[in-house]
């Protein structure tokens, strides 16, 4: 893809951090689209720096994915946004990972752009980021962000101070054009 100077991510480095039960698409569309827009892009996941991460394409597994780097190893301040796929047991297993939910909180204080999209926003709870924010996701977690106080929307894309998520990956296109808007106002 030839991009143009003024939508080009060259220079900007995207964390994405995930675990087995990713959403395939979810991660692989957004790191395609940040790729061909510039961004130098890094899986890293609470398993150690040349693991596996088992895809699903829903509920059947599908494709594995090399770790890059193991987040506790991982720095806030070496990334330029952080991008959260969902699937159902992804971000449940993220919940559980002390050092996962550091390095979400951590970023979070950064001001820099989180995407979440899905069940990904899930973790956003667990770090402390949703209070007050406006959201979207995957409809079952409507509860669960209203009750740690974000204001849910059923919409493609919510995008509220650097926060962009989600609902599903037909959302996908809407949601990279989002999080490249985000990165190119930062």
């Amino acid at each position: 893809m030839n991009t143009s100077n003024h939508d080009s991510l060259s220079g900007k480095r995207i964390a994405i951090l995930m675990t087995d039960g990713v959403e395939q698409v979810e991660y692989e569309q957004p790191r395609a689209y940040l790729e061909q827009h510039g961004a130098q892009v890094t899986l890293m996941s609470p398993k150690a720096k040349g693991d596996k991460v088992q895809g699903f394409e829903h509920l059947t597994a599908s494709h594995e994915f090399t770790v890059e780097l193991d987040v506790k190893d991982a720095q806030p301040g070496d990334y330029d946004a952080l991008v959260l796929p969902g699937g159902v047991a992804n971000p449940d297993a993220l919940r559980l990972s002390e050092p996962s939910i550091g390095f979400i909180r951590d970023f979070g204080a950064s001001g820099k752009p989180i995407a979440a999209i899905c069940h990904g926003p899930w973790t956003l709870i667990d770090a402390g980021l949703v209070d007050g924010r406006k959201m979207t996701s995957w409809p079952s977690l409507k509860g669960d962000l209203r009750n740690a106080g974000a204001a849910w929307e059923d919409a493609e894309v919510v995008v509220d101070k650097g926060l962009v998520t989600s609902r599903k990956p037909d959302d996908i296109p809407a949601f990279n054009r989002a999080l490249q808007q985000q990165l190119l106002a930062a």
